[in-house]
């Protein structure tokens, strides 16, 4: 999805890193998106002030005023330096040596406690190092990404670039024969958070977060709602998203949303750290990500949360002496056991969008059955929302589906939704859709969020359509099977051929005319 010129600058970013002696893919990732998030700090603070700026409100930029290094004597004024210095924009044009003593002691440091000395960000950046090993290489790397964020503003999605540009640069982990990380499609995070629908006030958590993807999400859709209309913008998947904010003035609602609405988990550290960043780079000062496996004997947090949003991994089974003892399904497949987890994380009433493989919706073994019946009997089934299975690709072709569902509602029918596009060719490429007239197609992402919207049970029974619903005790005769093609009618239409006798005269008569055709061109040769 990103242009061919940005994709050999991301490439060039990857052999500077390689050629520069940082040959582990993943230790590249992190130096590279320790620069990302520098750059992305600076940025971001020249927005809020022209933004505070623009609405006349105030807002204090976190490079000013003075700082002290860790390890000197802060109370002496001749250890302190002016936080001006440690901007992106201004240490870049450093000569190349100066440039990396200043990032290795002053610039790095300082983001590292940028959260605050008891925040998730500072406990997880406690061990983390710059390791770019020489200031040619920290030049040459500073430059290639000015060149990127470049190319990156002149498209309208800059946000989503990013997000693409970001994924590009994990892709290469896969290529490079590691165990590679890949972020949920933009399109899908937004399609799931339009059904949500999260509110200010709303704790919304994943259990498996990965890069963040599912709380940046619910994070731009929340700014939105607070963002006068007349600076909101079609996104690259169809959606109006504004990131002003310009209605959200309440301070005590400013602290909630930055400290107290989004929460995620991961077991893999160098994850943690991009999910922190990624969060703090797009305005969100205090996100709540920790190092947990939301799988095992230690996790805790039932009933905690009115929002949940994953794709977690399935990677097949799980240590069963690691098991949390509160799972009730009796198995040890990570596909049905982070469902359940999620189910568990639940508040009353809280609802949840999850991304499953197909597999869980027909599976015929009791642990299948088991988690269904817990989704049919001791939840509200809201949807079912078959994938095509390209959604995914190059990463993964196999089939998925969406499940929402709200804990301790009553299920009566299930609404069934068959996409068939997404808005990106379904092949490895995954190159947008355009329409005849060259607008952009959006497959049927809006038409699923505006017909669930609107959804009627006694209006939507034609299962020869793309959408229907089936009632509950339909789906508990049929062993709570949910999988699309068991409700599904299919349409045959009957075709009408002719009678033989008059297919084989035609035949006939076209061989009198091809071997007419072969001797008129024999005489015409001779």
């Amino acid at each position: 999805m990103l242009t061919a010129s940005i994709k050999g600058k991301v490439q060039d970013l990857w052999n500077k890193f390689w050629s520069g002696g940082i040959s582990n893919p993943l230790d590249a990732i992190q130096q590279i998106t320790y620069l990302l998030f520098m750059k992305q700090l600076d940025e971001n603070d020249k927005r809020e002030v022209a933004n505070a700026d623009y609405l006349q409100s105030s807002y204090t930029s976190i490079f000013s005023g003075t700082w002290a290094p860790p390890g000197l004597d802060d109370k002496d004024p001749k250890n302190h330096v002016e936080k001006e210095t440690l901007r992106w924009s201004y240490w870049t044009r450093m000569p190349s040596e100066e440039m990396l003593v200043h990032v290795q002691t002053r610039v790095f440091p300082f983001i590292k406690q940028l959260g605050g000395e008891n925040s998730f960000f500072t406990k997880h950046m406690a061990n983390a190092a710059f390791v770019i090993p020489s200031g040619r290489m920290l030049t040459e790397a500073t430059k290639t990404i000015n060149e990127i964020y470049t190319e990156l503003e002149k498209e309208n999605r800059f946000i989503d670039a990013q997000g693409d540009f970001y994924e590009y640069l994990l892709s290469s982990l896969s290529s490079a024969g590691k165990n590679g990380q890949f972020r949920t499609p933009t399109h899908i995070i937004e399609l799931i958070v339009e059904l949500l629908e999260p509110k200010l006030g709303h704790r919304i958590a994943d259990p498996a977060c990965g890069t963040a993807g599912f709380l940046l999400g619910a994070y731009k859709y929340l700014i939105t709602q607070y963002t006068s209309k007349e600076f909101q913008s079609l996104d690259d998947s169809g959606f109006m998203r504004g990131t002003l904010a310009d209605k959200l003035v309440d301070e005590r609602a400013k602290d909630m949303l930055n400290k107290e609405t989004f929460y995620g988990f991961d077991i893999d550290p160098t994850m943690i750290r991009i999910g922190l960043m990624n969060l703090l780079m797009h305005g969100i000062t205090q996100p709540n990500i920790d190092y947990k496996n939301t799988l095992g004997k230690s996790y805790n947090e039932d009933n905690q949360y009115d929002i949940v949003m994953a794709n977690p991994p399935f990677t097949g089974s799980v240590d069963k002496g690691d098991l949390n003892e509160s799972f009730t399904v009796g198995t040890t497949k990570s596909e049905l056991l982070f469902v359940e987890r999620i189910y568990k994380m639940l508040r009353m009433g809280g609802t949840a969008g999850v991304v499953v493989p197909q597999g869980v919706l027909f599976g015929s073994s009791t642990a299948f059955k088991n988690l269904r019946r817990i989704l049919i009997e001791q939840c509200e089934l809201k949807a079912v929302i078959g994938l095509p299975s390209g959604v995914f690709k190059p990463y993964a072709g196999v089939a998925t589906a969406i499940l929402v569902f709200t804990k301790g509602g009553e299920t009566k029918n299930v609404w069934f939704y068959d996409m068939k596009s997404d808005g990106w060719s379904l092949d490895d490429k995954r190159n947008a859709l355009i329409n005849t007239d060259g607008t952009r197609d959006y497959g049927d992402l809006l038409k699923i969020v505006e017909e669930y919207r609107k959804r009627k049970p006694k209006k939507e029974s034609d299962r020869t359509l793309q959408h229907f619903f089936v009632p509950r005790k339909e789906i508990e005769a049929n062993d709570y099977d949910l999988s699309l093609n068991k409700y599904t009618k299919q349409v045959y239409e009957e075709i009408t051929y002719e009678e033989p006798i008059v297919i084989l005269e035609k035949l006939s008569g076209l061989e009198t005319e091809i071997t007419a055709g072969i001797e008129e061109l024999k005489t015409l040769l001779s």
